[in-house]
């Protein structure tokens, strides 16, 4: 018996073969992805003028962290990093508020006009108003640019209802009908049997929420022209694509006040010692929240592909 289950164990010439080579290929694509993100924190950690002359590669070059209290001094990257926290966090509640709720209703296959309803929100995937309505809208008619409800309205995507729905549709109709029996509510049945078990969809795609509304910037820039409810990425656009601006057009700095002229000399030198200490910093909350909902990624993202 042992003897058979060592022979079965073996692996014939060309499974070495082609575990090697997916090693390899495995290997090789691991560096590719990995070193950008190790290289942003060696580069956040040497010395300006050693990553300029392109000296650093594997390691940090004149190790200082003269960048990271730089980050800590400037105010308004810690404005921004609150204003992404808030607009993010509340981002995350709203459309899920809205998209869990939607999903479970149409994951009823005895839902009147179910059909005609999902159509329709399956047009606005490829279809919208453009810029100019949307623009129109939100300034003109609800007037909510410069407020928190213009980084959360409108953030997430039909995709993930259509996600979310495919999980509901795949818990048994047996613990429904056995809920309804005993009197339970759609209400009830939502909030004690299909919420409890949507804990993997739930992590998914609060996730994917939490990357759109942390890495948007567009609307921000669009919508909000106050400084004190700039988002983080918005701040750091400002810091770093404004001293490219003024080396471009070295005129350009003859309109500026003396405390415009001041805030420049500020972000210029920010831009030049903290360009990568601010990448990471940036991306520091997605990687630490991302191992913590790494196991129901395939759970969530995968069930009810395969039916039988």
């Amino acid at each position: 018996m042992v003897t058979a289950v060592k022979k079965s164990r073996r692996l014939s010439r060309g499974d070495r073969v082609f575990d090697a080579v997916n090693y390899a290929v495995m290997g090789i694509f691991l560096v590719v992805v990995f070193y950008p993100l190790y290289y942003t924190l060696i580069a956040s950690l040497s010395d300006i003028n050693e990553v300029g002359l392109g000296r650093v590669f594997l390691w940090p070059k004149g190790f200082t962290l003269d960048s990271y209290r730089q980050v800590f001094n400037y105010a308004m990257i810690w404005t921004g990093y609150a204003n992404s926290l808030i607009y993010t966090a509340l981002g995350i509640a709203y459309n899920l508020a809205l998209l869990l709720p939607l999903a479970y209703a149409l994951s009823k296959r005895y839902l009147w006009g179910r059909g005609p309803v999902t159509w329709f929100f399956l047009f606005t995937m490829y279809f919208g108003g453009g810029i100019i309505p949307n623009y129109l809208l939100r300034t003109q008619t609800l007037h909510i640019n410069n407020t928190v409800w213009v980084m959360i309205l409108g953030g997430a995507s039909v995709y993930y209802v259509i996600v979310t729905r495919t999980f509901f549709a795949n818990i048994p109709g047996e613990l429904y009908e056995s809920a309804e029996m005993d009197g339970a509510s759609q209400f009830r049945c939502f909030f004690q049997i299909a919420l409890p078990l949507s804990a993997p969809i739930i992590a998914v795609i609060a996730l994917f929420l939490a990357v759109d509304f942390w890495n948007s910037y567009f609307n921000a820039m669009i919508y909000i022209t106050k400084r004190s409810m700039y988002p983080l990425q918005l701040v750091l656009r400002s810091i770093l694509i404004l001293n490219d601006q003024i080396s471009a057009n070295p005129d350009l700095i003859t309109s500026f006040s003396a405390d415009e002229m001041k805030d420049l000399l500020v972000k210029q030198r920010l831009a030049q010692s903290m360009k990568y200490s601010t990448i990471f910093i940036g991306s520091a909350p997605l990687l630490i929240a991302y191992p913590f909902v790494q196991k129901y990624f395939v759970k969530g993202m995968m069930i009810g592909s395969v039916k039988g």
